[in-house]
């Protein structure tokens, strides 16, 4: 997987980070840098480990479905695709809460990066250089929270739902580039 790939899919797989974001920036109303810091940390953070952690679980089973690899990660970005697309379609928005304290942040951190997750497994068997990927998912997943909460503090929730809309559109389309790729190469 190329460089331009990987950091298409980190702005993807960044778009949960960033609507959470959005909610936060939206609860903060008026954002400090350090907290704008703090939460991205968090979340970049996370979305650098989860990708390592899913390409060891992966990498071990590498060989056992090394002819199906490009379905699963078809599958894979698809279904998690298909989720972001659904939850910017609900009508309910999550509730607002300000705190920036451990079990708040770890919570918000896991959920937004399980993704990631599921992705390392999917580059474990593409063989995609994962200190590569987890840097690109980690810094563009910071820089986007950022702004993500800076953004919710401005403007509020209108735009949370479109973020997330997007970035399902995005993991879909990366899905089937890999799996074309495979097919056609």
């Amino acid at each position: 997987m190329d460089l331009l790939t990987l950091t298409v899919l980190s702005f993807g797989v960044a778009m949960d980070a960033f609507a959470a974001s959005v909610c936060k920036g939206l609860a903060l109303k008026k954002p400090s840098l350090k907290q704008m810091t703090v939460i991205g940390l968090w979340m970049g953070s996370f979305q650098a480990a989860m990708p390592i952690i899913g390409y060891l679980l992966g990498f071990g089973f590498q060989n056992i479905i090394a002819a199906v690899d490009h379905w699963i990660a078809m599958v894979l970005l698809t279904v998690i695709g298909v989720n972001m697309i659904r939850e910017s379609l609900k009508k309910e928005s999550e509730s607002l809460n300000d705190s920036l304290g451990f079990k708040e942040m770890f919570a918000m951190a896991t959920a937004t990066s399980i993704d990631a997750l599921a992705l390392g497994i999917t580059f474990a068997f593409l063989q995609v250089n994962i200190l590569t990927a987890a840097t690109l998912f980690g810094v563009i997943t910071f820089l986007v929270v950022c702004v993500g909460v800076w953004i919710g503090s401005a403007m509020g929730e209108k735009h949370r739902a479109k973020a997330e809309f997007v970035g399902g559109l995005v993991l879909i389309a990366m899905g089937i580039k890999i799996l074309a790729e495979h097919l056609l190469g």
